[in-house]
C-alpha cells in the first residue's frame, strides 16, 4: 500500500497531538479558525498544508465533515487489491481453460 511522504515522516503520535491542539484551540478561540493550523504548525515544527490535511481527515472521521473516512478509504485499497488479485487469478484460469481446450481439440477422435 502507498502511503504519503507525510505519513512517512511525521510520527502518529504527532499527527494526533497536533490535531488534537488545533481542535482546542479553536474551541478555547470560541470557535474562531483563522490561523490556528498555522500556529499550531508552526509550534510544533510541521508542515502547514500537512497539518491542515490531518485536522480535515479528522473531521472526516468524526463525522464533522463530509467526505471518505480513513477507515472506509482503507477498506476501499483492501478491496481494490483483492479485485486485482481476483481479476489475476480469473485470466491465468482463462489460459489454463484455452490451453487444455485447445489440446482436447487436437487429440485424435476414436
Amino acid at each position: 500500500m502507498a502511503t504519503h511522504s507525510s505519513q512517512k515522516r511525521y510520527p502518529p503520535e504527532l499527527r494526533e497531538r497536533a490535531v488534537r491542539m488545533v481542535f482546542k484551540t479553536i474551541e478555547d478561540n470560541g470557535g474562531e479558525r483563522f490561523g490556528v493550523i498555522t500556529r499550531v504548525a508552526r509550534q510544533l515544527g510541521v508542515g502547514t498544508e500537512s497539518l491542515r490535511t490531518w485536522v480535515r481527515q479528522a473531521e472526516v472521521d468524526q463525522g464533522r465533515r463530509d467526505g471518505v473516512t480513513t477507515e472506509e478509504r482503507r477498506r476501499m485499497t483492501q478491496l481494490e487489491r483483492e479485485n486485482r488479485e481476483l481479476r489475476r487469478a480469473n485470466e491465468i484460469l482463462k489460459a489454463a481453460a484455452a490451453f487444455f481446450g485447445a489440446e482436447l481439440d487436437r487429440r485424435p477422435s476414436k
